[in-house]
């Protein structure tokens, strides 16, 4: 965690410091905005900035935004002043801290603001496995290529690595590939000279310089255009970069991990992905499994975002009742943890007292479903068979899950270990990943249920066109990812490029089309 503090905060700069720096942050300062742009633009860079409320916050805002420095922002100020907090907060501040500084509203600002909170919560024996395999490669200095669905944690799990790795020490640097356009990502990458190009304001340098002696995450790393590719490629083996605009070539040490949510085998036979690089990143590999395939981990990491979220809307305890855990264990997680994640959000609003039950849990449709992977409905007697009396979630239909016991829960905090052992759960012989093996009854039953409700869904498709069906879908799709291009892209199984012509295409047709989400429209 690397603080930039600037301006005096009236002279409480130093007990500021002293207090981040107790919580495990690397502080530094400066007394201006130019001063705190150019430390942004250098290899040092920052997490968060804190900032006097007296400077001109919406000029540094705007400054960072027009150079694609996308960091939040905390504005520092004497006492409890309202009007000054309001400023603030309307430049594009994400929080007002009143001064003098309190210790526990630092750390609190500290790991909200910067979402410095990376736990893995887990305890199914497929994703203790894969632990275990990132743990024992984390040391070197292999690349590391992490594949897996989207909402799986891939990026959690190059955190994991970098965290277990011998670079723990220094700076980890994540770029997302398919959110930054494509004639800016080589900027972002390898940096820039003052006037190479129509912005270039100042230099700056990329985020291979910024990650040096450190690791460096390239997020979706499949989108990214061959052209760029190969200077990834020559970058990877020479170790070496060249800044857009100049002519001395910089030498760089960091450790590379990728992420794709595709097939790269795939993408390399079609021509969309250079064989030579899926070898040099592919030095060892760590796949995933997806929610569906760990579901003693969705218990467990429900409760976790359940109270997640209930604190931060100030709630009381939230407890799950057993119906909808049953309606969570026989969901389909098309979107995995992240779908998760955003179930429980939502049924942490809706809920009402105590207990969150099917009322509560709005989920996407059976539509969305993988396929192949059509189960069970549930019993029609069960109080989750129809939850809602009106519009809302639906329960897709799903097998019924065989749960698993596994010896212990394991939470992972950032500086965690793993458990020495596992193994698959009590009684019965073990399947996949340590669940009970299904008799062949229960699949005969899984595949008549499932044609079933295919030929349901199938019937109210006829009559529409399949422009219309797909642009419902894709619409819905965004409006559920609240305007997120990525995820939306993602989930639907198309490339950024794809969708944001679908979507240009609607536009121009008239059709309501939902806002970008606001981290996209930062990067924009």
């Amino acid at each position: 965690m690397r603080l930039l503090i600037v301006g005096t905060l009236e002279g409480y700069i130093t007990a500021a410091g002293k207090i981040a720096m107790k919580r495990g942050a690397k502080v530094s300062h400066t007394d201006s905005i130019e001063g705190a742009l150019t430390a942004l633009r250098a290899a040092a860079g920052a997490d968060l900035v804190m900032i006097d409320v007296k400077l001109d916050i919406a000029t540094f805002i705007d400054s960072l935004k027009s150079e694609r420095i996308t960091i939040p922002v905390v504005a520092c100020g004497i006492g409890t002043d309202a009007a000054a907090a309001v400023r603030a907060i309307r430049a594009g501040a994400k929080e007002y801290l009143p001064l003098p500084p309190n210790a526990e509203l630092i750390a609190a600002v500290l790991e909200a603001v910067a979402e410095e909170s990376h736990s893995i919560v887990c305890s199914d024996p497929a994703m203790l496995a894969t632990l275990r395999l990132a743990e024992q490669v984390a040391p070197s200095d292999a690349s590391v290529m992490i594949t897996g669905e989207s909402g799986t944690g891939k990026e959690l799990m190059a955190r994991f690595i970098h965290r277990k790795s011998r670079r723990s020490g220094e700076p980890f640097v994540a770029v997302n590939c398919a959110a930054i356009p494509e004639n800016l990502l080589e900027s972002e990458l390898f940096g820039h000279e003052k006037g190479a190009f129509t912005g270039a304001v100042a230099r700056r340098l990329g985020k291979f310089e910024e990650a040096n002696n450190g690791t460096l995450l390239l997020d979706e790393l499949s989108e990214m255009h061959p052209r760029l590719q190969a200077k990834l490629l020559r970058a990877i083996q020479e170790k070496e970069i060249d800044r857009i605009g100049s002519s001395q070539p910089v030498k760089v040490n960091v450790r590379l991990i990728a992420t794709s949510n595709r097939n790269l085998e795939a993408e390399v036979r079609s021509g969309n992905f250079r064989e030579d690089l899926y070898f040099r990143l592919n030095v060892f590999s760590v796949a995933i499994p997806s929610l569906r395939e760990r579901p003693a981990d969705i218990p467990m990491i429900a409760e976790h975002f359940l109270k997640k979220y209930a604190e931060a809307n100030g709630l009381g305890d939230k407890r799950l009742t057993e119906d909808a855990l049953l309606m969570l264990k026989a969901h389909h997680w098309r979107g995995n943890v992240r779908e998760l994640e955003n179930t429980m959000h939502r049924a942490v609003l809706l809920s009402r007292g105590e207990e969150v039950g099917p009322e509560a849990i709005m989920l996407t449709s059976k539509m969305l479903a993988p396929e192949g992977s059509a189960q069970a409905s549930i019993p029609s007697d069960s109080p989750v068979a129809n939850p809602f009396a009106g519009p809302g979630g639906t329960v897709p239909a799903a097998a019924p899950i065989q749960p698993v016991q596994p010896a212990s829960p394991l939470v992972l905090p950032p500086q965690g270990g793993l458990p020495t052992s596992y193994g698959p759960p009590k009684g019965g012989k073990p399947g996949p990943y340590g669940m009970p093996a299904n008799g062949g009854a229960a699949a005969a039953a899984a595949a008549a249920s499932a044609n079933s409700g295919s030929a349901a869904g199938l019937a109210a498709l006829i009559g529409r066109t399949v422009a219309d069906v797909e642009r419902d879908l894709i619409l819905e799709t965004l409006t559920h990812c609240l305007g997120n291009r990525t995820h939306a892209a993602n989930i639907l199984g198309i490339s950024i490029r794809t969708l944001r012509n679908k979507l240009k295409q609607y536009g121009d047709e008239g059709r309501s089309v939902p806002a970008p989400g606001n981290d996209e429209r930062a990067t924009a």
